[in-house]
């Protein structure tokens, strides 16, 4: 189990030069864990990249239902007093901090394309092409 940040889900579901090592992420551990915030998060990811003419409104769609489909149901909510405190302690944005919460809870890693994340939490936050290193043990 991992816990996946939006960023990956977005880089799983839009095609880019970081699809591939998503890919090599979902096949390594497929079992990927987010907060319910990654939904909304992932809508504002869609219509960001339509309006930037990266994704047509048809292809933001289909990526958005692929998206219930495929993590709708492993979703979980964060607890709130903790997420602040690892937000204040780590000097990240509370939004952050609910993936950060869920692996710590789970004492897994969080798996993201988040330079900040990478930095402020080395503690549970792997790079995506990290974490799909062949030679990085799971």
């Amino acid at each position: 189990m991992i816990i996946a940040d939006t960023n990956l889900v977005a880089y799983l579901l839009i095609d880019g030069e970081r699809t591939e090592a998503a890919r090599r992420v979902r096949q390594r551990d497929p079992d990927w864990r987010l907060p319910t915030l990654w939904r909304s998060e992932f809508l504002n990811v869609l219509a960001t990249t339509v309006r930037a003419g990266v994704l047509d409104e048809d292809s933001a769609r289909s990526a958005w239902r692929t998206s219930l489909s495929l993590f709708g149901g492993c979703e979980e909510e964060p607890d709130a007093e903790a997420v602040l405190t690892v937000a204040f302690r780590a000097r990240i944005s509370a939004y952050d901090a609910q993936f950060v919460v869920l692996a710590k809870r789970h004492g897994v890693r969080l798996v993201t394309g988040d330079h900040g994340l990478l930095r402020h939490c080395p503690d549970v936050a792997l790079s995506l092409e990290d974490f799909a290193a062949e030679t990085l043990p799971p």
